[in-house]
């Protein structure tokens, strides 16, 4: 049988109506026209109460939670303005499941714009390591070819060739190696080796090995003035030093032809705060929340003449996540790019045994 609101009070208005009219004549002899009169009134007046009380505390309940219901079954997992608003305490089992089931959708709709988003970074991510592959192997391949129809009998072109093509393999290797790097350290198999060592004296290496790199742009390396001349941290040195590595050979690309790259170091309780500076022409606002990620590139046409795999920043958030720290980015138009992250303050020990 069907039932709506109007039924159930029409049902329940006449047994009330029944049972309080006897009860009447029981009691207080109502002749027959005091009976009708009084079933009358009591069964309106209850057949109205109890509709307007199961239409609005009920049925309404009932048939909003009956179209989240058929909203979810159509995946539409659009939450209305006026549920996601309702936050008040109540006790109305109804308006908790409701509740409930507005939840659970607004979940839903989160994990959906999450594999919306991660389908579109798969994409992305797939085009650019299809794009970065295929231009050291084609380089290669060209090369190759090119001694293969005969250009091998010129030794002077041979050699230059193979050169070449050497390069790009060189270039191909770094770029699997980085990526390498990245899906180790995203599946945490790779493990940092934590130790008490002098940053201080790691960067001061650093900057020897990077010096041809750049004397090549005019660019001078240097520690700022109030930095303390040794400096030690808790972590692992290796990836340290490859982060270090990364964010300076970053300022030297990008920064200022004939510039300055100045790192520094500060201690601050039972933490290292260290910081990477150049003077470039600096980073946009809208750029600074995706340079972290792989490939991204600010200008497509610039970055691949400076060369590089476009993994470096994505190796440094890695390595540092894999720390419990971040790395931060201020950047202003004309100022240079700040680059800056904190480690554990680590003992003071004798290197020289």
């Amino acid at each position: 049988m069907f039932f709506n609101s109007r039924i159930i009070a029409f049902l329940l208005g006449f047994i009330i109506a029944i049972i309080s009219s006897v009860l009447l004549v029981i009691t207080i002899n109502l002749s027959f026209n005091g009976f009708i009169f009084s079933f009358l009134l009591i069964f309106l007046s209850s057949c109205l109460l109890i509709f307007l009380a199961l239409n609005f505390f009920v049925f309404k309940e009932i048939n909003e939670i009956y179209l989240l219901l058929e909203k979810i079954k159509k995946k539409d997992y659009q939450i209305p303005k006026k549920l996601q608003e309702d936050e008040g305490e109540t006790s109305n089992p109804l308006i908790l499941i409701k509740r409930e089931i507005a939840d659970f959708a607004k979940k839903k709709e989160q994990e959906i714009d999450e594999l919306k988003k991660l389908e579109s970074f798969r994409r992305e991510f797939l085009a650019d390591v299809s794009h970065e592959l295929k231009t050291p192997i084609f380089a290669a391949q060209g090369f190759v070819h090119t001694l293969l129809d005969g250009a091998i009998d010129d030794l002077e072109v041979r050699d230059r060739f193979l050169g070449k093509a050497a390069n790009s393999l060189d270039g191909l290797n770094v770029l699997v190696e980085d990526l390498i790097t990245i899906s180790q350290l995203e599946i945490g198999e790779i493990k940092m080796n934590y130790q008490h060592f002098d940053i201080y004296k790691l960067t001061v290496e650093i900057f020897d090995q990077l010096e041809d790199t750049a004397l090549k742009r005019g660019t001078k390396l240097r520690f700022y003035k109030y930095s303390p001349k040794s400096c030690y941290v808790y972590a692992d040195k290796m990836r340290i030093g490859q982060v270090i590595t990364n964010l300076v050979v970053n300022a030297i690309k990008y920064g200022k032809e004939k510039g300055l790259v100045t790192v520094s170091f500060v201690i601050e309780n039972e933490s290292v705060f260290v910081s990477v500076k150049d003077d470039g022409p600096g980073i946009e606002a809208k750029h600074l929340n995706r340079i972290f990620e792989r490939f991204y590139r600010i200008e497509k046409s610039r970055s691949k003449e400076k060369g590089g795999t476009g993994l470096g920043l994505a190796i440094v958030k890695h390595i540092l996540e894999a720390h419990d720290t971040k790395v931060f980015v201020s950047s202003k138009a004309g100022e240079g790019t700040i680059f800056s992250f904190k480690l554990k303050k680590g003992k003071v020990i004798n290197e020289n045994g």
